[in-house]
């Protein structure tokens, strides 16, 4: 194999195919085709490349993916949140008082699509893989915009209990697939901001949400519809819109992209794959060794409860915005309310960008975890230690600005940290299943009787704030000490009775895999 002191040799998307194929002891590459082709390695047993890209061709297809990829899954997530947070915009529109909610109704419509989520979160994962996400997302996306439709003829708690758990049976495949589908095109440096260009829509789908809400609110009605429904209805039907465009637009894989070149595609699948040790095949079959490290990896676990943890925040900012917003402004009009919430989120939407850009630039997530939970806690203990209104709504720009970019940060960090596929969907479906139990727990935080100052629910999102900090530090120094540690492993020594799949199975517990911070 090649040692690390070895230099490949550089190569653009226009050179021809070298001569015969290396061996699974191959040494570096004669051209990108070779090396994304199937059944060959592209790292060194250290998983170090075997090849070096002409850094130009690189950058003219990473854009081209840009804009190929990323706004069709940016607006179907858009409308994902929009179709699941829009229930906290009806709240101020007699969403209650018609369904005859009482007390603790509203918590438990919320918690009802957060058990569907949760169930549903790995299983869909694994089915975006085994269908293939340019097939499986766009199904998804007609799914919960049927279910939004269907919110707006509800009468009872019953009836929009069961329409909320068909939204989380839909909406769970989506964070986890796109975040999935993209790690099927970009490199581990180039993921992060790539799965922020998506997930800003959360915060923007606050803010566009509130916008679209209040202008809805202003129409008679919409057909028979009045009030509130006519949000579900109208923002239904933009979903199921979008949706349909998409079975048209989204591609499944570089293999399969009109769009691309020969050439191109044989790049597109290169880089990827240089970047995992032991894989001959970025799109390898179901496995199952590889499914279960991708959900009990050490870092797949601790990130993921960090993202439980930062979810609490996250969801509860969705779907209290509203209600905290009229405890601050009680005396204005519900379109002034709506109109409140907008301004937290588009502050919020910077910070989701601006975190994963720097993590592209310098290639860590781990510190921006570290960064982000002090302005956290920062904005819990104003709301904690004052009751000035101005202040309090001071303070929810200033969690927005911490809380956002941990979607992105998070699925990042678990994708970095597997090397196979299968994994991988596993990885980052643990890792958003976890999140949604913050949901879960969101849901319960900010409750009735603790209202106006929801001293309850800030203070626990102020502790979950301080434990994300604790232990994204104590994350950063075991990844640093269990790296050193594998310093002193003899790699060839402790492969050479492995089979090729035998090896490929170890994934992140490869002798040469590194953790990646």
């Amino acid at each position: 194999m090649a040692t690390t002191e070895e230099k490949p040799r550089e190569v653009g998307v226009e050179e021809a195919r070298g001569e015969d194929a290396p061996t699974w002891n191959s040494k570096a590459f004669g051209s990108t085709r070779e090396a994304a082709e199937a059944g060959r390695v592209a790292t060194d047993s250290h998983g170090v490349a075997l090849i070096q890209f002409d850094p130009v061709a690189e950058s003219r297809l990473r854009t081209k993916i840009d804009l190929f990829i990323v706004p069709t899954v940016a607006l179907l997530y858009l409308f994902c949140f929009i179709d699941r947070a829009n229930i906290g915009n009806a709240r101020l529109a007699d969403f209650e008082k018609d369904l005859k909610l009482v007390k603790y109704d509203y918590n438990a419509v919320l918690s009802i699509f957060y058990i569907s989520y949760i169930i549903f979160e790995i299983p869909s994962n694994i089915a975006c893989k085994y269908i293939g996400p340019g097939w499986f997302l766009p199904s998804i996306s007609l799914g919960f915009g049927i279910c939004s439709i269907c919110t707006a003829f509800c009468h009872t708690k019953a009836t929009v209990s069961a329409v909320r758990f068909l939204l989380g049976v839909f909406e769970a495949g989506m964070m986890p697939g796109i975040a999935y589908y993209m790690s099927r095109w970009y490199r581990r440096s180039e993921l992060t901001f790539r799965l922020s260009l998506y997930i800003v829509m959360a915060p923007l789908a606050g803010a566009f949400g509130g916008l679209l809400a209040s202008g809805i609110l202003k129409l008679d009605h919409f057909g028979g519809l009045h009030k509130w429904r006519m949000i579900f209805a109208i923002e239904g039907i933009i979903t199921i819109i979008l949706s349909v465009i998409s079975f048209f637009t989204l591609t499944d894989r570089p293999e399969t992209a009109r769009w691309l070149s020969e050439d191109e595609k044989a790049l597109a699948i290169a880089r990827v794959k240089s970047e995992r040790v032991a894989t001959t095949d970025v799109l390898e079959k179901m496995d199952v060794p590889k499914l279960l490290r991708g959900i009990f990896s050490p870092v797949t676990l601790a990130t993921a409860t960090i993202f439980l943890l930062d979810n609490i925040t996250v969801q509860g900012l969705a779907f209290f915005a509203p209600t905290i917003v009229r405890t601050i402004y009680p005396k204005h009009t519900v379109v002034y309310q709506q109109l409140k919430t907008v301004p937290p989120y588009i502050v919020g939407a910077f910070f989701t960008m601006l975190f994963p850009f720097l993590s592209w630039r310098f290639d860590r997530r781990n510190i921006f975890f570290i960064i982000s939970s002090p302005i956290m806690m920062v904005g819990y203990a104003i709301f904690l230690g004052s009751t000035n209104p101005h202040a309090r709504y001071g303070a929810t720009f200033i969690i927005a600005s911490g809380a956002f970019s941990f979607g992105a940060l998070c699925n990042s960090q678990v994708s970095a940290n597997v090397v196979s596929d299968t994994a991988r969907s596993a990885a980052i479906a643990t890792n958003v299943m976890f999140g949604n139990i913050g949901g879960l727990i969101a849901t319960w935080s900010f409750l009735p009787f603790d209202a106006p100052n929801y001293h309850i629910g800030n203070g626990l999102n102020f502790a979950t704030s301080s434990t994300i900090l604790l232990m994204s530090i104590a994350l950063w120094y075991w990844m640093a000490w269990d790296n050193k540690k594998k310093e002193n492993i003899d790699v060839d020594e402790a492969l050479q009775d492995m089979s090729v799949k035998q090896v490929q199975d170890l994934d992140w517990k490869h002798p040469g895999f590194r953790w990646k911070k």
